[in-house]
């Protein structure tokens, strides 16, 4: 037999969820035809078959999580052959080895394999009550899932609904944002701008994008990706955009790529159709991927300010808020002007300070700039 192992996505994403199975045991395939749609935590993506064959067996429901390198598809094969795509075993149900064949789709798996520690008993009372064993928290001895851990659990789906896990992007964001708990150290700088002099139809979003690019020439330290472990950065000559997008399924942020030598009419193209793209769930991996600065343009949904969360290995992410109406004092009155609210949050490791507050400093001279010629959309 042959098995044809989930391949790397894209940029090396550990796992996929089976949204739909286009072929089921028995079918006879052909090379490139969809074997399976499957939703990465960034993209639903059709995986192709590697040649032609007859499928003996499939690994996997809808729903199910396979890991890169694990197998996806069983082939029949009548004979072995010597094409270079042997690349290991897998153990039969006793645990000898046998000599099925893997036909390469990624590097080996680097999950690590974990089994619920319960007795027989425990998991028939775990049957019987309907409760799954998957994730549970053991309180026996040596973390083994006990009677009452598992009488708790039905007391809790009984009471409050079964818990509903985490999938695709939503299970994605929740491991990034702990990471990102886990290795930044943040600080928070927040700033009003007045932009009472914009016209009427001021595409918001790309003075946004420009004036970040301003912001990072005038301080490359915030353009930067820091590494903790080895307590080093690197600073990046073009700045790669990543643009919070939020979407039913979760928060995706594709890249806008190279903004400081782009023009405004260029970037605005590639920003709609990367968010077409998310919305479609067609956008590829790559695309949300490299980014070196984040914008979470908030504003256009709620919030005057925030502490948005900047994501390893970038340094900062500039928050922006809802723009209001708002007394200021200018030229010793009281008048009422258009204020845009900004939050930068920053990671304090790699970024001083200052560094911070010069950047924020060139962005507001940038916005509040009175410019002849606007963009508009």
């Amino acid at each position: 037999m042959k098995y044809f192992k989930l391949p790397d996505l894209g940029e090396g994403l550990p796992e996929a969820e089976i949204v739909e199975w286009h072929i089921k045991e028995g079918d006879e395939v052909k090379v490139d035809q969809i074997l399976v749609s499957v939703e990465t935590a960034k993209a639903i993506v059709e995986v192709p078959s590697p040649q032609d064959g007859v499928i003996a067996h499939l690994f996997g429901a809808a729903g199910d999580t396979i890991h890169t390198g694990e197998p996806l598809i069983e082939y029949i094969s009548e004979e072995d052959d010597d094409t270079g795509t042997v690349v290991g075993e897998i153990p039969d149900a006793d645990g000898n080895e046998a000599g099925d064949d893997f036909i390469i789709g990624a590097a080996p798996s680097t999950r690590t394999h974990q089994t619920t520690r319960a007795t027989p008993a425990v998991r028939a009372l775990a049957r019987r009550l309907n409760v799954d064993l998957n994730g549970l928290q053991g309180n026996g001895r040596n973390g083994a899932v006990t009677p009452e851990d598992v009488q708790q659990a039905a007391n809790m789906n009984k009471a409050h609904g079964h818990a509903e896990p985490l999938r695709g992007v939503r299970k994605q964001m929740a491991k990034t944002m702990a990471l990102a708990h886990a290795e930044v150290v943040p600080v928070t700088l927040c700033e009003d701008v007045d932009i009472h002099s914009w016209p009427s139809g001021t595409d918001v979003t790309m003075r946004l994008v420009n004036a970040i690019a301003a912001g990072c020439k005038a301080e490359p330290a915030i353009n930067t990706w820091f590494d903790g472990p080895s307590l080093s950065r690197r600073q990046h000559s073009k700045i790669h955009l990543g643009v919070a997008v939020d979407t039913e399924q979760g928060l995706f942020v594709p890249v806008l790529r190279d903004i400081g030598r782009r023009s405004t009419e260029e970037l605005r193209k590639g920003l709609d159709q990367m968010r077409a793209d998310v919305k479609a769930r067609t956008i590829p991996p790559k695309e949300l991927q490299g980014a070196t600065i984040t914008l979470s343009n908030f504003g256009t949904i709620a919030g005057r300010y925030a502490s948005p969360v900047v994501v390893p290995p970038q340094v900062a992410i500039l928050g922006a808020g809802v723009i209001r109406d708002q007394a200021v004092a200018v030229d010793g009155e009281v008048v009422v002007r258009r204020v845009l609210p900004l939050s930068l949050t920053f990671d304090h490791r790699a970024a001083t300070g200052g560094e911070a507050a010069r950047f924020m400093r060139e962005i507001i001279r940038v916005l509040e700039r009175d410019f002849t010629e606007e963009s508009t959309g």
